[in-house]
């Protein structure tokens, strides 16, 4: 059986706005009938993947999610003398081995359609087969003819013009893609590729979404700019030059993040030593490191005041539910309690009953506390508590 590495936080960010919706407004959810604060597990992994404390941890093995793959090919080959068109042909042949491409009359005839999960082994085979082209070693395919002379305005055009991956497995995908590696991120989060399902990679990372133990109401921020140039004694000159609204809210945030230890280690082919800086990486960005949506307008950066981290073989499961009745709304929070102190409260009484009536859910646990009122742990314990789980 895999031992599981579970990751339990309460952050408590000021005015912020960090996740937006499509319409600019802070992420929320309802959530034992009241509305939360949400932010996305995508929106936390992206800001984690790409923080400097990320890289401290795993240095460069990690992956680049792009559609430009077939652009980086391009510019190598041009930078080494071949010319333009016939750099675009295996730019655009290698590329198809991640997706599909756009059509060769797109104003990007370089692009993947979707966002493809690169890891520096990929890249650095992508490159030597460009280079294998370029010295004459290999040749690029020509495409394939259409399947009947009979002129068609659709079907026909398209045999034409389709890319490997339309017409069946890429000849050079086992030449490119890799099942396993030492792209720390891509182990972490997974990748899917629809054209090669074979080299998907499932995420030994589960992450949730965050949402705050608390009601919340979003708010609106109306605000005014004045021109520095304008002359106030004008007529003209007189009041402001632009008016606007933003929303922000503010809450303490839940965030449960699962590790299945065992399939980050075959996810980066056998690599312990390198799963470990993986879930240190893990532990220390989920503790520190705040999403970068609105930052300099407010500033909300913030590190968890209470972090859990559990380790065992037993079946996973989060503690939201400690949540389902806000904290704050209690008699005893007349006097202003603090939310950060209630919820870690409410976190420990859900644990222990789970415990109660489903056994152990853990063979042990590490964790940090730091409000007001005092301070337990350290993060470099739990850390090293999360490391020694890859055993």
């Amino acid at each position: 059986m895999t031992t599981f590495l579970q990751l339990h936080l309460l952050t408590a960010y000021p005015a912020a706005n960090l996740n937006r919706d499509d319409t600019g407004r802070p992420k929320t959810v309802e959530f034992g009938g009241v509305s939360r604060l949400r932010i996305s597990s995508q929106s936390l992994k992206r800001a984690w993947r790409t923080s400097p404390v990320f890289a401290q941890h795993v240095g460069g093995r990690v992956g680049k999610r792009t559609q430009r793959l077939g652009v980086l090919i391009h510019e190598h080959l041009t930078s080494k003398g071949m010319d333009a068109k016939r750099a675009t042909e295996t730019a655009r042949y290698i590329a198809s081995a991640f997706g599909k491409l756009t059509s060769e009359k797109d104003a990007n005839p370089l692009y993947i359609k979707q966002l493809a999960f690169v890891s520096p082994e990929e890249e650095r085979r992508a490159l030597e087969l460009a280079d294998r082209v370029l010295s004459g070693e290999l040749s690029v395919p020509k495409k394939k003819a259409p399947k009947s002379s009979t002129p068609r305005d659709d079907a026909g055009a398209e045999d034409a013009d389709a890319e490997p991956a339309k017409l069946g497995k890429h000849p050079w995908t086992d030449q490119l893609l890799v099942k396993a590696d030492s792209a720390t991120d891509v182990a972490m989060f997974g990748r899917m590729l629809a054209d090669s399902p074979a080299y998907n990679r499932e995420a030994a990372v589960q992450v949730a979404h965050a949402l705050t133990t608390h009601r919340v109401a979003v708010e609106d921020d109306y605000y005014v700019a004045v021109d520095d140039l304008q002359d106030p004694e004008s007529p003209e000159g007189a009041g402001t030059s632009f008016i606007g609204v933003q929303e922000f809210a503010a809450g303490v945030f839940y965030l449960y993040a699962c590790v299945d230890c065992a399939l980050l280690v075959r996810n980066l082919d056998g690599n312990r030593d390198l799963a470990r800086d993986a879930v240190s990486a893990l532990v220390e960005c989920a503790s520190s490191v705040a999403p970068r949506g609105k930052q300099a307008s407010f500033a909300s950066r913030a590190r968890a005041s209470f972090v859990l981290a559990e380790r065992g073989t037993q079946q996973p499961r989060t503690l939201a539910a400690a949540f389902l009745k806000p904290v704050g709304t209690g008699e005893h929070n007349l006097g202003g309690r603090d939310l950060v102190v209630e919820s870690i409260d409410a976190l420990w009484r859900f644990r222990a009953n789970l415990d109660v009536v489903y056994g152990p859910c853990a063979d042990g646990s590490a964790h940090l506390r730091a409000t007001p009122d005092g301070a337990e742990g350290s993060l470099a314990h739990v850390v090293t508590f999360a490391m020694e789980s890859v055993a």
